[in-house]
């Protein structure tokens, strides 16, 4: 079987980082990426957006962008972000997901 459509529409990773110690980079894990990508994941849900076909929200381990962080990426796009709170999250959700534009005051 050859299906060139992605099996989900959007597919967001948000950085879960978390590194230990006073000498190490910046982490997205202790900027709030847990609550982010719960709160992402429960508005995505409460959207009906959910499921094959559409949006899927997960973690991921480092991305490698910490001093840009917290960040997700949006896939397959491949569409970076940052943001600082859940007000970003739905922009991204909102304008990104549900309408195909890019939110440019949060793309890095």
């Amino acid at each position: 079987m050859n299906d060139t459509k992605p099996y989900y529409e959007h597919h967001v990773f948000f950085c879960m980082n978390e590194r230990e110690g006073k000498d190490c980079r910046e982490s997205c894990g202790a900027h709030g990426a847990e609550a982010a990508q719960k709160h992402a994941k429960k508005r995505v849900k409460e959207l009906d957006l959910n499921g094959h076909g559409r949006v899927r929200i997960n973690k991921a381990g480092c991305m490698d962008r910490c001093e840009e962080g917290p960040v997700l990426v949006v896939y397959p796009q491949g569409t970076w972000y940052t943001y600082v709170d859940n007000a970003d999250i739905d922009e991204i959700i909102d304008r990104h997901i549900g309408k195909g534009e890019v939110v440019e005051r949060l793309k890095i």
